[in-house]
C-alpha cells in the first residue's frame, strides 16, 4: 500500500517537474541575437555572466532527493520547492530578455510578473 502511494506520488513529481520546465538562462542567453543595441549594454553583460552560474546555484540549492527521502510529506514539499525554481528561474528569463533583447516579450514570459504579484499577495494573508 504504501509503494502505491510513493508510486503515484513520483509519478506526479516526474510530470511536474516535466510540464514546466523553462530554458536554462544559459541556454536562452544563448538565443538572443548578439547584433542586438542592449546585448552590449552593462546590464545585459551583467546578468548574463550571472546566467553562467545560475544552474549551479539552483541545483545546489534544491536537491530533490532529501524530499524523496521523507515520504508523501517529502514528495509534496520537493514539488513545492521544483515549482518555487521553475518561477525564479523564468522570472530571471523574463529579466535577462528585457536587459539583453529589444524584441518584445515572448509569449511565455509575459505574465511571469502577475503571477509573482498574486503569490506574494496571497502570502500577505496567510
Amino acid at each position: 500500500m504504501v509503494i502505491k502511494h510513493s508510486g503515484i506520488g513520483v509519478v506526479c513529481l516526474l510530470s511536474l517537474a516535466a510540464a514546466g520546465c523553462t530554458t536554462s538562462p544559459q541556454n536562452y542567453a544563448a538565443t538572443l541575437s548578439s547584433q542586438d543595441p542592449k546585448w552590449q549594454s552593462p546590464q545585459c553583460e551583467e546578468i548574463r555572466a550571472e546566467a553562467v552560474n545560475y544552474e549551479a546555484r539552483e541545483t545546489k540549492a534544491s536537491d530533490l532527493a532529501p524530499g524523496l527521502l521523507i515520504g508523501p510529506y517529502g514528495l509534496g514539499i520537493a514539488a513545492a520547492i521544483k515549482e518555487n525554481d521553475e518561477k525564479r528561474r523564468k522570472l530571471f528569463v523574463r529579466e535577462m530578455h528585457l536587459r539583453c533583447s529589444s524584441l518584445p516579450l515572448p509569449k511565455e514570459l509575459e505574465n511571469t510578473q502577475s503571477e509573482t504579484n498574486q503569490s506574494k499577495r496571497a502570502d500577505t494573508f496567510r
